[in-house]
């Protein structure tokens, strides 16, 4: 499994870009917001330059040039932080992963693409391996599960990071489903290009998810989230669906993803 090692040279308060990500600033803006409640609770200093997509969706699509013109602007507008952080393992592992695949044959960006891939971190995996952060010092009572996004896992080595947070969340009691670690059937494109195999790999993983008992499934990434809040309500399960982040800063106010207004409270209780 891929691992990051930080920076020796670690500043006092790191200037720390928030790189927000499509589905966030689209679809679940509070995941933003308590994104950058954890970073100034560990120390940093959080900026939030205008930002665009990372390409991911293009990479994946073959359009490698749409691709490099939007890794180009990322470059640009984060080049001035010490670090740049995304609430999803996806995003990334996108930059981490494949902004120096992008520009291997470029000679004029291959060093500020590996630099920049160098910087990029996953929200928790930030936290609690470059800040040192053991307690978020937030409460939420109830009972969650946890799902490993493939991305987050397999790119970019998350997977006991956040537990360890969570661990720290009090009145939370966190239970393991089984094959915490399987797709849930996103992949961004692929839930598109084969929907009927995509809705198969998330029946099976809202069965897990049910029976694991837990009345709250969290996830680092909202591709991931909204795909196994979609099927869940569906099936009528009144499971709540949140981003870990929301949890991890206490700003649980909102409904879980997917839910009505009136399941704000959902989630919470529950042995």
């Amino acid at each position: 499994m891929p691992q990051q090692t930080a920076s020796p040279k670690l500043p006092q308060h790191p200037r720390v870009g928030l790189f927000v990500t499509c589905l966030v600033d689209l679809m679940r803006p509070s995941v933003g917001f308590a994104a950058a409640k954890l970073l100034q609770d560990a120390g940093c200093h959080v900026e939030v330059p205008a930002q665009t997509c990372c390409g991911q969706p293009a990479f994946n699509s073959g359009d490698r040039a749409t691709a490099a013109d939007l890794a180009r602007a990322m470059i640009r507008a984060f080049s001035h932080l010490d670090y740049v952080v995304a609430p999803s393992g996806s995003c990334a592992g996108m930059v981490r992963r494949h902004y120096p695949e992008l520009f291997a044959d470029d000679p004029d960006l291959r060093g500020k693409a590996n630099a920049f891939a160098e910087k990029t971190w996953e929200l928790t995996s930030f936290l609690v391996d470059v800040m040192g952060v053991s307690d978020v010092n937030a409460r939420f009572e109830g009972v969650a599960t946890y799902h490993d996004s493939c991305a987050g896992l397999r790119e970019m080595g998350v997977q006991a990071q956040p537990r360890k947070l969570l661990g720290s969340v009090r009145g939370l009691k966190l239970v393991e489903m089984e094959g915490s670690d399987i797709c849930c059937g996103f992949g961004g494109t692929f839930a598109v290009k084969y929907g009927e195999i995509s809705n198969a790999i998330v029946a099976e993983k809202a069965a897990r998810i049910t029976e694991s008992g837990a009345p709250m499934v969290l996830a680092g990434d909202l591709g991931c989230l909204m795909n196994m809040a979609g099927k869940l309500s569906r099936q009528n399960s009144a499971t709540a669906v949140r981003h870990v982040a929301e949890v991890l800063a206490g700003m649980d106010e909102l409904p879980p993803i997917a839910a009505p207004a009136a399941s704000s409270a959902a989630g919470k209780g529950g042995a």
